[in-house]
């Protein structure tokens, strides 16, 4: 019985191990702010729209989420192409 646990404990080891190395080599990406900064503002509309009765504003502050995430995917792709025309040129 000890030698079944003695296993599970060290291949739960290695495993919390393998998570750390993975979780430090993932780098943030780009979108993740930019993802708060969208549920922000969306958060905000609902209040200008439905606590301080400003439809108007409520609806312009709710385009600044798609917007953002336009942007936000631009420049992801941008970076891309660039990545890949950078991998090509190394032939």
């Amino acid at each position: 019985m000890d030698l079944f646990q003695q296993q599970d404990a060290n291949s739960s080891e290695k495993i919390e191990k393998k998570a750390e190395e993975v979780s430090d080599s993932v780098p943030m990406s780009g979108g993740d702010p930019i993802a708060a900064l969208a549920a922000g503002s969306v958060l905000f509309a609902w209040y200008k729209f439905y606590a301080k009765g400003d439809k108007q504003g409520g609806i312009f502050v709710g385009l600044w989420a798609p917007t953002m995430f336009a942007a936000a995917g631009y420049l992801q792709q941008k970076d891309l192409v660039r990545k890949v025309r950078q991998g090509l040129s190394s032939f």
